[in-house]
């Protein structure tokens, strides 16, 4: 009987401890600026993303592009047009972001290297001197 006493009070104890941890919090809404200004984003105006949207919209690639995927040009730049301000702010947002060119040019080079590496344990290159063929 003692030793399920000193188990109890030992349990409870502890729970004693950390029931002084607990911490209340308290929830309110905030603005996308206050959010944006946190993260350091600069929201821009809604005006100057529909027109960051416009001119993506008239450079040749993206021309063409939109094209080669079968996109009507004049739907799309009506669904730009009919887009929200907070849409509008962010594809913007996303355009800016977004890496120029071939942005995954490591991933590329390990690919490569991981194909040759299993092209070379099969035995259907030898371009590596450190494997050995399973052949």
């Amino acid at each position: 009987m003692n030793r399920w006493n000193r188990t109890i009070t030992l349990a409870l104890v502890g729970a004693l401890n950390f029931a002084g941890l607990v911490q209340t919090t308290q929830a309110a809404t905030i603005s996308t600026e206050a959010v944006a200004a946190d993260a350091g984003v600069a929201l821009r105006p809604a005006e100057d993303a529909r027109n960051v949207l416009a001119q993506t919209l008239q450079r040749n690639d993206v021309v063409s592009a939109l094209q080669q995927r079968g996109v009507n040009l004049d739907q799309a730049r009506a669904r730009v047009g009919a887009l929200s301000d907070a849409e509008a702010q962010a594809m913007a947002q996303q355009i800016d972001a977004a890496p120029a060119g071939a942005s995954d040019v490591l991933g590329t080079i390990v690919f490569i290297f991981v194909l040759l590496l299993v092209t070379d344990i099969l035995g259907f290159t030898k371009i590596y001197p450190f494997t050995r063929s399973i052949r």
